[in-house]
């Protein structure tokens, strides 16, 4: 069935003409291996590095028309940029000049910690549909697993997934004034805008309001004692990002990506947004590092590999490792019992532990390296 599935894949790329209209992608080169699973199309198509985004508009042609094969529930199509032969990649960007330091009598106030939150730490990327919100809930697991006290808020205000990842819904509990109590998954406390709205309901709010409800699910929740607040942040770097940066008290951010060129090009301005604001960064996660074949358990490369480690070197910042593109990883998250308790001792577990381990590893460094320990809350 997959063979008769991948065939007609080929079948209908075949239909899709080249960069320059010469040719077709299939017979041109540019179409990775096909992979097939359970109606799920996988795979990539080779383009010049310099003409990745006019070439997007080929890549949703070459996602149409295999939607439309029989037997096709899903297909995930990506643009690999690819670079002349002897070519140097593009030198690493210069990191932006470090914020003014103050005089001495005009230091900027400290921003205001959260009371009962020993580290904040945000999780990020440079754009969408790389998992980070799958990356979130997993490494929150894990170091809820370690034995760490944990919280997740979900600052994707237009595109929470917490609520469905850890299986809680529900409207949060009014405590004193206009205090909420959060919900709780798997044993982490989790507060999203998405306990606030129904599923189908789109957000569509400008800054400030972004801005306030964010402030409000900080601190009016009785997080109690966290000894890590996980914060899954939006894709990019807008409202929400750069108020997070600035008026929370971050020990760290840590970076998702995926192995392409094209999602390193946007990683790189997360990462360069929270040096800039003082944020440090506690390294990358190199998501979909590659596929393992649920049929034959077989890896294989479709998005490249290894580019996000090649970042973190050329960008001098921790890699903290790489997360396979897995079925059991989409499955177990859409059924809201993500991996690291599905599936507690399996190889994709093990590599979320690590990546947990290296974060919490990271905070103390970097406290440490600072020669600081965590705010102190003081009630007046």
């Amino acid at each position: 069935m997959n063979d008769s599935i991948k065939n007609a894949v080929m079948d209908r790329l075949g239909q899709i003409k080249g960069p320059d209209l010469e040719g077709d992608i299939v017979s041109l080169g540019l179409v990775s291996d096909v992979f097939v699973s359970d109606g799920r199309v996988a795979f990539s198509i080779t383009v010049p590095a310099e003409r990745a985004q006019e070439l997007e508009p080929l890549r949703q042609a070459a996602e149409k028309v295999v939607r439309e094969v029989p037997g096709v529930e899903t297909a995930m199509v990506a643009l690999t940029a690819e670079r002349a032969p002897g070519a140097r990649p593009n030198a690493a960007p210069k990191a932006p000049p470090p914020p003014a330091r103050a005089a001495p009598e005009e230091k900027a106030p400290e921003k205001p910690g959260v009371p009962g939150i020993t580290h904040i730490i945000a999780v990020a990327s440079g754009k969408g549909g790389v998992g980070k919100s799958t990356t979130t809930a997993n490494l929150a697991l894990a170091m809820a697993a370690s034995g760490k006290k944990v919280g997740v808020l979900d600052a994707d205000i237009y595109g929470p997934s917490v609520p469905r990842l850890f299986n809680v819904s529900g409207r949060p509990e009014a405590l004193s004034g206009r205090t909420l109590k959060p919900l709780e998954g798997y044993g982490v406390k989790v507060m999203s805008m998405g306990f606030m709205v129904e599923e189908e309901t789109p957000m569509i709010w400008r800054g400030p309001m972004v801005i306030s409800a964010l402030t409000q699910m900080l601190r009016e929740v009785a997080w109690d004692e966290l000894d890590v607040l996980v914060v899954d942040m939006p894709p990019g770097t807008g409202d929400a990002q750069l108020t997070m940066a600035q008026q929370v008290p971050l020990a760290g951010a840590v970076i998702v990506s995926t192995p392409q060129d094209l999602a390193l090009i946007d990683a790189r301005k997360g990462l360069n947004m929270f040096k800039r604001v003082d944020v440090p960064v506690l390294g990358i996660v190199e998501n979909m590092s590659y596929f393992l074949c649920p049929d034959c358990g077989g890896r294989h490369d479709i998005f490249g590999h290894g580019g996000a480690r090649a970042e973190a070197e050329r960008l001098n910042v921790p890699f903290l490792g790489e997360v396979p593109l897995a079925m059991k990883i989409r499955e177990t998250s859409d059924a809201g019992t993500p991996i690291v308790v599905s599936d507690p001792e399996g190889q994709v577990a093990g590599i979320y532990k690590s990546i947990a381990a290296s974060v919490l590893a990271g905070i103390e460094s970097e406290q440490s390296a600072a020669g600081r320990s965590a705010p102190d809350i003081v009630f007046e």
